[in-house]
């Protein structure tokens, strides 16, 4: 045995050579290798565990209040185009259900959650989510105050009715009717709002104030003149937007129904024929007199001191249009002033105040045969 063999002893084998391996020792890459299946070993963990915490959810069933409320107040609005998860989300943001997911699951169980109507709702806090849900679906208990304005009422009169079906006091809408930049009355109005608060029936939510209700008003006039191409139509007969609103506005005081459309002809006469030997161009309707001096029935009789006021709204006085509107005129008296009949009338009478019969004339001698006939009808009717 040679000296290199004595030294490798039985660990060379045979058939070749090799040099001593070295005994191995455990250094810093062993540590850093478990410290890493720990950490992969607990991330593991932890996505199980939330998984299944999460699959438990799921089966679980969701926060809710057991009662009808708590006694606190709350007035919940639904708007337009709300989901279920949005009503859900705001329910929750004011207390009124312990969670989204409760009430979600409430308007799944109830067929008629698909018909909640945006609105105001009287809730409570702390109430259980089914008990929300059936408050919701039944529009009987949309918290509105429901004010209706006919056509033909003035600021004056609409301003009344407000205080009265309101709980504002009159004094705040006329100080509301002071800013006619924050109520979107056109510029031709020249901040008088008369004429310009459409006549339509209205439901204001409790957080409308008296600035939003002649808002709302300004604006459903704003819809109708759109609807109507009112600005295009009165240009297309050489008046003003302004001008059509006073002329409608006459009309809805002056006649109704049928009679409108002629009642506008004789308007449109008598303003583009002022030298016609006969009107001196004078309009002479009374309910502008009754207007000028500020009384709230516009269609009461006239003495002959109340025809010598002296106003720009007498017609009786002054030639030409008055200044602006005089009342409220609805989407018929409008129509009227944009679509007036045809025919060469210059008087017309209202021969019976209940009927609303309403005859027309050229000829000044018929006018005064209709007076009379007006003037006996009044002798045996209390509508006069």
């Amino acid at each position: 045995m040679t000296d290199m063999e004595s030294l490798l002893g039985d660990e060379t084998p045979t058939g070749g050579s090799r040099r001593a391996e070295r005994p191995r020792r455990r250094g810093p890459g062993c540590l850093i290798a478990l410290v890493i299946l720990a950490v992969l070993a607990g991330v593991a963990y932890w996505g199980v565990s939330t998984g299944i915490e999460k699959i438990q959810d799921q089966f679980s069933s969701a926060d809710d209040y057991s009662g009808t409320g708590n006694g606190e107040a709350v007035s919940f609005e639904v708007k337009q185009g709300d989901s279920i998860a949005d009503m859900g989300r705001g329910l929750k943001a004011a207390g009124v259900v312990a969670s989204v997911e409760a009430f979600i699951d409430a308007a799944g169980a109830n067929p008629k959650a698909n018909r909640i109507q945006a609105g105001f709702y009287a809730l409570e806090k702390e109430m259980k989510a089914s008990a929300v849900v059936d408050v919701l679906i039944d529009p009987a208990n949309i918290d509105t105050t429901t004010v209706a304005i006919p056509e033909g009422f003035t600021v004056k009169q609409i301003v009344a009715r407000l205080a009265k079906q309101t709980s504002f006091k009159k004094a705040e809408f006329e100080a509301a009717l002071k800013d006619p930049k924050a109520l979107g009355l056109p510029a031709a109005a020249e901040g008088n709002a008369e004429g310009y608060l459409f006549p339509a029936t209205y439901s204001f939510g409790p957080n409308k104030k008296p600035a939003d209700m002649l808002h709302d008003m300004v604006a459903r006039w704003q819809q109708s003149a759109n609807d109507d191409g009112l600005d295009a139509a009165a240009e297309a007969l050489g008046y003003s937007t302004h001008d059509i609103m006073t002329i409608a506005s006459l009309i809805e005081a002056e006649g109704r129904g049928e009679y409108r459309t002629k009642i506008a002809r004789v308007i449109y006469n008598r303003l583009e024929n002022p030298d016609n030997g006969l009107t001196n161009g004078l309009l002479e309707i009374d309910a502008t007199v009754n207007y000028a001096l500020g009384r709230d029935d516009i269609g009461l009789g006239l003495t002959s001191e109340d025809l010598e006021v002296d106003s720009p709204y007498n017609t009786r006085k002054y030639p030409g249009l008055p200044p602006g509107p005089i009342d409220s005129p609805g989407d018929d008296a409008i129509q009227a002033a944009l679509h007036p009949a045809d025919g060469p009338w210059l008087w017309y009478v209202t021969v019976n105040l209940k009927t609303g019969e309403t005859k027309f004339t050229d000829d000044y001698d018929t006018f005064q045969e209709y007076k009379q006939e007006y003037l006996q009808y009044c002798e045996t009717s209390e509508a006069c």
